[in-house]
């Protein structure tokens, strides 16, 4: 097996996963992005093993850890998404800069922030 066929799939995967994170607002689309750029770096791990003829499979291995932790990883980023729309009504990442909930501290910029706490 030639490895420049999946060095350069894996390659295109991730230069196309970094356009998406850098590129989108959307955080769903960022985090499927993510999930491009991972997906990149298995194919790595699997094109080098079988390439490495490894005995012990260890490429392998650590792309089955790679997968579980991006499940969960996408299963909490979600979550998260969700959670942030459901209470600021967008998932746009330039919107999110400020995701702390200011609290009335009586600071005088808090109540110039916030003209409800103001009247």
């Amino acid at each position: 097996m030639h490895l420049a066929y999946p060095a350069v799939l894996a390659a295109l995967l991730f230069a196309t996963g970094l356009y998406g994170v850098l590129a989108r607002r959307n955080a769903i689309l960022v985090l499927m992005s993510v999930e491009l750029m991972l997906n990149a770096v298995n194919l790595n791990l699997v094109a080098f093993d079988v390439w490495l003829r490894d005995t012990l499979h260890a490429g392998q291995a650590l792309t089955l850890f790679t997968i579980a932790i991006a499940a969960a990883e996408i299963g909490i980023g979600l979550a998260i998404v969700l959670m942030v729309y459901r209470n600021r009504g967008t998932s746009d990442v330039d919107k999110l800069r400020d995701t702390a909930e200011r609290h009335e501290s009586g600071h005088p910029d808090d109540t110039a922030a916030r003209p409800e706490v103001a009247a």
